[in-house]
């Protein structure tokens, strides 16, 4: 029975919306935003504080300073806003918000590595979604960026998750045998989200719960 679904996306793709949209014709809760808010509650930090590190590694500058102070006489010594939240134990507390979230069931999960941490369960059906750069341009238009900002962010958000996810999962981004569905959203929402649907219902008649299946649904 499939318990929780997975959305990975290109940025701009629309993979947020689509989740969002997914999640309320299921009726199951919707790990977005929600994900972060949950990582800086267990973490005791600020939310912006996981907002600026969200499926990014550290800077290089970063990294230098914390093996330099670690290696330093003054090791012991707390160094302000360094060894206390990194990218390395944001991942930790992101295994432990996402497995949780797994196993509570009913949820969409939107990146934040979940493919690569849930991968292997069976009740867990795992989706990509893609666009093409006129699509990914549009959508982001439509969220008020210019041209130029939207390029920028096309460009550097991905790069920064390729990154993420070869430093921590060992793993290439996207790592295609991982998803069950990978899915063009200049499609369309609803089509992508019936299509994801469809994807699952064909795995059974078990495939989510008898009390939300998709056909009550629409």
């Amino acid at each position: 029975m499939i318990r929780t679904i997975t959305i990975e996306r290109e940025y701009g793709a629309g993979g947020g919306a689509i989740a969002k949209k997914l999640a309320a014709r299921l009726g199951w809760k919707l790990w977005d935003q929600e994900l972060t808010c949950e990582i800086a509650r267990v973490a005791k930090v600020n939310q912006t504080v996981v907002e600026r590190m969200d499926e990014r590694c550290d800077s290089l500058f970063y990294r230098l300073m914390k093996v330099f102070m670690r290696g330093s006489m003054e090791q012991s010594v707390a160094v302000r806003g360094m060894g206390h939240f990194d990218a390395d134990s944001m991942v930790d507390f992101m295994r432990r918000v996402i497995s949780g979230a797994a196993s509570e069931g009913n949820s969409v999960i939107v990146g934040r590595g979940a493919p690569f941490l849930l991968r292997g369960r069976p009740d867990t059906f795992h989706v990509f979604v893609y666009a093409p750069l006129e699509e990914k341009l549009r959508r982001l238009r439509a969220a008020g960026k210019s041209d130029d900002h939207a390029m920028e962010e096309i460009e550097n958000v991905d790069r920064q998750r390729v990154i993420f996810v070869r430093k921590y999962f060992g793993m290439e981004w996207p790592t295609r045998e991982l998803y069950h569905l990978m899915i063009n959203s200049k499609v369309g929402d609803e089509v992508a989200i019936d299509t994801i649907l469809n994807e699952i219902h064909s795995l059974g008649a078990e495939s989510i719960p008898s009390d939300l299946t998709w056909t009550e649904q629409v």
